[in-house]
């Protein structure tokens, strides 16, 4: 069993090695991260995602988001995903939520957990629906989104690859 938790400053060493897990394989970019893999210092991405969670302090190029790891029962980093509480124009195309599992991690039911849990807390802070994007040939995460009810909604073009948004009610 996983669950969502806010990163802080004690987890950074197991922050550090999940990056790098991606990194070791070849895989240059960590969805949902908010630049986790753009940032070398794990400090500086810290008081990022923090000043992010809130109105007063977000970046004026970023949303409201809140970025959660998801840590198993040996407090193990297996992925992490953000809730984007709003959209700009910017990610209209690519939604409110973005998310990774790591590697050695993958086709175990995490993905499908995180965004299962990310759902309720969208739910909870007061959003009625939820906009996500994925490839069209991410076959695990199209199938990860529609396990937790996503319905297709429309297609997009992003750098020569299509894209389909699926959005979920939240009741």
């Amino acid at each position: 069993m996983i669950r969502l938790v806010r990163p802080n400053e004690k987890m950074k060493d197991k922050a550090i090695d999940f990056k790098e897990e991606f990194f070791s394989h070849n895989e240059k970019t960590i969805n949902g991260s908010e630049l986790l893999d753009k940032i070398d210092d794990y400090d500086e991405w810290l008081k990022i995602v923090t000043q992010n969670m809130s109105p007063e302090t977000v970046s004026p190029d970023w949303v409201v988001t809140d970025t959660f790891f998801a840590v198993d029962e040996n407090e193990k980093i297996v992925g992490i995903i953000d809730l984007r509480h709003t959209l700009n124009d910017f990610l209209k195309d690519f939604g409110n939520c973005g998310y990774s599992v790591r590697p050695s991690e993958r086709k175990k039911g995490h993905a499908t957990e995180m965004l299962r849990q990310l759902l309720v807390i969208a739910k909870e802070i007061g959003m009625n629906e939820l906009h996500l994007s994925v490839e069209k040939t991410n076959e695990a995460s199209v199938k990860t989104i529609r396990k937790n009810g996503g319905v297709y909604e429309r297609s997009f073009e992003f750098e020569n690859e299509i894209a389909d948004v699926y959005r979920f009610v939240l009741k």
